[in-house]
């Protein structure tokens, strides 16, 4: 939920069926209300995010969680289109990844990553990551409205 009480759109575009269930499971254990849209590839987040073929209906999201090793565009091309286009810039992208590598991290920056977090683990930790990051971008941080 925003600060606002509405709930929000959130975008999660990885691969990994692991990852993507811990971080439905962190959803779900921090009872985060919000809306969780998943992507499995670089090519399925493009097509929510401009409404193209079965996801012509998507919402616009509010945040968007992405990892950056992913099939057909991988992370770092995704997030550059993102912040490239007038449409799409304004939302917030945390990248959502095992890379630590100082490379990655800097690179995310340089391409406008709102923020960069290396995925924990432990799912303890991961959970707590992913709550941190709920509570950050949506209860503390006043987030463009859609239009």
């Amino acid at each position: 939920m925003s600060n606002s009480g509405q709930p929000i759109d959130i975008l999660l575009v990885e691969d990994d069926p692991g990852d993507e269930l811990m971080t439905r499971e962190a959803f779900e254990d921090n009872k985060i209300g919000n809306t969780l849209h998943v992507a499995h590839d670089g090519q399925e987040a493009l097509d929510f995010l401009y409404r193209h073929g079965e996801h012509a209906d998507a919402p616009r999201p509010d945040l968007i969680l992405l990892d950056l090793n992913l099939p057909k565009y991988d992370g770092r091309q995704v997030l550059e289109k993102i912040k490239a286009d007038a449409d799409l810039a304004h939302i917030p992208v945390v990248v959502l990844t095992t890379s630590a590598a100082e490379e990655d991290i800097l690179r995310s920056y340089k391409l406008h990553a709102n923020a960069y977090v290396t995925k924990p683990v432990d799912l303890d930790q991961f959970v707590a990551a992913i709550k941190h990051i709920d509570d950050f971008f949506v209860q503390v941080v006043r987030l463009p409205r859609q239009h």
